[in-house]
């Protein structure tokens, strides 16, 4: 409908949500906190300067964007994106969180594959109002936030993920 991604792309979301890795080293199986059928959710390795250790939600199956992401697999990345926002407020010691979804470069899209960011909060942290940070976050950066959220859905209680 409305695709931007060049002939030759190679989906870095799809890769991982197949069980590969990103040959660069960005995203890694171990990023990853959660999934079901139909939804990925692994911890970003872009990183804004106060909101470290946000997560991207992705369908399993190649939706460049929201104008084509079948209606199941898009309420599955409702329900993914709500269970890992509860699940950043209650281990990350957060004030709130925010999520935003982006399509087509003039809505700041640059990966090809239809994602939702789940971000923590803090007063004051200025999110809107900052770019995010240069260099990607490193693998051990991530894994402490990995950590912490796959922790979080194997207690008692949680969405099984």
């Amino acid at each position: 409908m409305y695709s931007h991604k060049p002939d030759d792309y190679i989906c870095p979301f799809c890769r991982l949500t197949t069980g590969g890795e990103d040959p660069r080293g960005i995203n890694r199986r171990h990023d990853v906190v959660g999934r079901d059928e139909l939804a990925t959710a692994f911890i970003s390795p872009r990183w804004w300067p106060r909101n470290h250790g946000h997560v991207l939600v992705v369908p399993n199956a190649h939706h460049e964007n929201i104008y084509e992401l079948p209606s199941r697999y898009g309420h599955a990345v409702h329900d993914l994106v709500r269970d890992v926002a509860v699940a950043i407020r209650q281990t990350y010691g957060c004030d709130g969180t925010s999520v935003r979804q982006h399509n087509e470069p003039a809505g700041n899209q640059d990966v090809w594959h239809h994602h939702v960011h789940v971000f923590p909060r803090y007063a004051g942290d200025d999110l809107y109002f900052t770019r995010p940070q240069q260099d990607f976050a490193t693998a051990e950066q991530r894994r402490l936030y990995a950590d912490r959220l796959r922790g979080h859905f194997r207690s008692p209680g949680s969405p099984v993920l």
